[in-house]
């Protein structure tokens, strides 16, 4: 009977060591075999000002600086759904940045997401985008770190739930939702879309907030840039495929170039987390590349849309009289001042709430975030004084907020889906 049970473990067992070959093999794919020894890198001025340049297309200070801390010197905390991942320090220190790394090192960083001892990193920082960086871009971005001033701040350990915190987990997880891949150019299209394209899909990363995740913390690529919940941070990054949340392509292509250069248009401003990406990165990109991105941008597949409702349940047909009439007093209180009367808003300062598609998207949850804590537009250089938004979640309780919201989305035309108290406690 032994021996029979021993048998029928055998077939287990190979396919155990078949399934840990096959996780391994796919983690190693890919990957150019690391020179021996010293590396000779000579920069050029020219090269390092590249590198500088590409350094904040890829908002990689964003990421890797903390305020009140010493540029790329890491230790900025990223909570995610699994627990709270530490940036690394980028400095040229020996000890505690990349002072010891040589830029084969630091290219497989980017394209395998793998650290110069061999440990897979976690996509937090986001290899499954930047696999397609070009080597040259990789080289121009090393070369510029070697020259930022170096930083003894020790990388801070990473506090993850079991068993994502092992490596294990992490070998299994690649293997299911990474390959690392170079950008390929698509011969049917300009070289201008080609570059748009590699920026947006690339170094820029757009899919890490505009991208649908899966239970795992995957980006669900083949939704591409059709929007999602940023996860823990509780903001919606509108779909960049629809003209119902943050399509462009009907708008005139100087517009999308001015938006990503200032933060605001006559159409639309950037809040949150893209406001963020505006003040740190996109402002200091060329015209040329913001043109570039514009193009690529305004070709993206457009979103399906929804299925037409049931007109007995239009948004229109479910208002209560009770809150809307409480959410218009709330309105004249706080809110008219600055956005009118009517929701007209003011040109140059206080954007219109009357046909505004930020106001009017399926998703309420980046109105929730801005009635509850305010904030502003990015300061840049072409609007380097922006009006900003009062907080109001230490005056206005849930309900209230609730009542003002689904005024604003049901007034002057608007006609988008209710805001709930339920709404307001899961956000």
């Amino acid at each position: 009977m032994k021996r029979v049970a021993l048998y029928g473990l055998v077939p287990v067992a190979v396919l155990l060591a078949l399934a840990i070959a096959t996780v391994v093999w796919l983690n190693l794919r890919g990957e150019d075999p690391l020179p021996d020894g010293p590396v000779a890198f000579d920069s050029s001025p020219a090269q390092v000002e590249r590198g500088r340049y590409l350094a904040l297309a890829g908002n990689c200070a964003g990421c890797h600086s903390i305020r009140g801390g010493a540029a790329y010197a890491g230790g900025l905390g990223i909570a995610t759904p699994f627990g709270t991942l530490y940036t690394s320090n980028l400095t040229p220190d020996p000890t505690h940045g990349i002072g010891n790394w040589n830029a084969a090192h630091f290219w497989r960083a980017l394209h395998n997401g793998r650290s110069k001892d061999g440990r897979l990193l976690y996509p937090a920082f986001p290899y499954t985008s930047f696999t397609a960086v070009t080597r040259a871009d990789s080289d121009a971005i090393y070369a510029y770190l070697r020259t930022v001033p170096a930083d003894a701040t020790p990388n801070k350990a990473s506090k993850l739930r079991f068993p994502y915190d092992t490596q294990a987990a992490l070998a299994v997880w690649r293997a299911l939702f990474f390959t690392p891949a170079p950008f390929i150019a698509d011969r049917t299209q300009s070289a201008e879309w080609n570059r748009g394209a590699y920026l947006v899909g690339g170094l820029g990363h757009c899919i890490a907030c505009h991208g649908s995740r899966n239970a795992l913390g995957a980006t669900e690529d083949r939704r591409g840039l059709s929007g999602g919940l940023i996860p823990v941070e509780n903001w919606y990054a509108p779909s960049l495929g629809s003209p119902r949340e943050a399509g462009v392509a009907h708008w005139d292509r100087q517009q999308v170039i001015q938006l990503l250069k200032t933060g605001s248009t006559a159409q639309a401003s950037v809040i949150g987390p893209m406001a963020a990406v505006v003040f740190r990165s996109t402002q200091y990109l060329s015209d040329a590349d913001l043109g570039a991105m514009a193009t690529y941008l305004q070709q993206l597949p457009e979103d399906p849309a929804p299925a037409r409702p049931d007109p007995v349940r239009t948004p229109s047909l479910r208002r209560d009289a009770g809150t809307m009439a409480r959410g218009e007093g709330i309105y004249a209180q706080r809110c008219a001042y600055c956005h009118g009367d009517a929701g007209q808003g003011a040109v140059g300062a206080y954007p219109p709430l009357a046909g505004n598609r930020a106001v009017t998207m399926d998703s309420a949850v980046n109105l929730m975030q801005m009635v509850r804590h305010g904030g502003f537009l990015p300061a840049t250089a072409g609007n380097p004084r922006p009006y900003g938004m009062p907080p109001f979640g230490h005056v206005l309780d849930d309900g209230q907020i609730a009542d003002v919201l689904s005024y604003v989305r049901g007034a002057w035309g608007n006609d988008a889906a209710p805001v709930s108290r339920r709404d307001m406690m899961h956000r």
